[in-house]
Order: structure tokens, then C-alpha cells, then sequence
């Protein structure tokens, strides 16, 4: 288990790539910058070179919510992958959302701020609040489940 006291910050987006499986376009995470037992923050760069502004409103382009979602699913899964001592075994997936609110849109530009915070975990599935915020306005806020499976129960 890590101890979040020691860890040296801020996580670069190579850093990342050692603890979850995600690579371009789908690593929406560029940065974390604050980890504790309970909590993970972290930010997504929003460039209008993103390959789904070609096609999300490519007139009006704001960044897809389930992306905005996926975001915050990853930044909540790499926290348990850094408490998992057999992290490396292990790749952290997506289960479920509830009470989701979109606020406000995210446009390219903009820098994506993200927060989740841990309300429980018990055997390889957890719990988190998350929140998605640009310049202290919210974007999205709901409760993320997520868990954290063999790597070869998956293929």
C-alpha cells in the first residue's frame, strides 16, 4: 500500500501510464496534483485538437459528457490502483453512476479539473463523489462505482 504522504507530486501523465491501462486518445487524465487516503484531484488540458471535436459540434464544440465521466472513472480507479500492492495485476473498470448532474459545458481551452472523493471500498469495488469543474464552476457531479479486477479475467 502506498503511503499518499510520501508520494511525490505532481503525477505526470508517464507516472500514470505505469498504473492504468489507458493510452492516447482514451488517457483523459494529464495530471494529478493532490492525493490523501480519501481524495485524488487531478486535470484534463482540453485542446480543440481532440479527435471527438471533429465530430461532437464540431461548430460549437464542448467536450462529450460520458468523456467528462470517463475522465473522472479513471482518476477514481488510478487512486485504488495506488493503494493495490499487486497494482500490476490488477486494471481498474467502470461499473456504474447515480445521482449524475451535468452543470455547465467544458470547451477546448478550458482546464478540466477533476476530484474524486472515496466513500467506501470493500473487496475490489468502490464508491467515490465526483466532481468535474472548470474555473470553480461545476460541469458534472454524481457517484462513480468502479472496481478493480484481475487483468486475466478480462480477456
Amino acid at each position: 500500500m502506498t503511503d499518499f504522504s510520501t508520494l511525490k507530486l505532481p503525477l505526470m501523465t508517464e507516472d500514470i501510464k505505469k498504473l492504468i491501462p489507458h493510452r492516447y486518445p482514451f488517457l483523459l487524465i494529464d495530471r494529478i496534483t493532490e492525493i490523501t487516503e480519501s481524495s485524488i484531484k487531478g486535470y484534463k488540458n482540453i485542446t480543440i485538437g481532440e479527435s471527438f471535436f471533429q465530430g461532437h459540434f464540431p461548430e460549437t464544440p464542448v467536450m462529450p459528457g460520458v468523456l467528462i465521466i470517463e475522465a473522472l472513472a479513471q482518476i477514481s480507479c488510478l487512486h485504488e490502483m495506488l493503494k493495490e500492492e499487486e497494482s500490476h495485476t490488477k486494471v481498474g473498470l467502470f461499473a456504474g453512476i447515480d445521482s449524475a448532474r451535468f452543470r455547465n459545458p467544458a470547451y477546448p481551452g478550458d482546464k478540466l479539473e477533476l476530484e474524486a472523493t472515496i466513500l467506501w471500498t470493500r473487496k475490489g469495488i468502490g464508491r467515490c463523489k465526483a466532481v468535474a469543474s472548470v474555473d470553480n464552476k461545476i460541469c458534472f457531479e454524481g457517484e462513480l462505482t468502479f472496481a478493480l479486477v484481475d487483468k486475466n479475467s478480462i480477456k
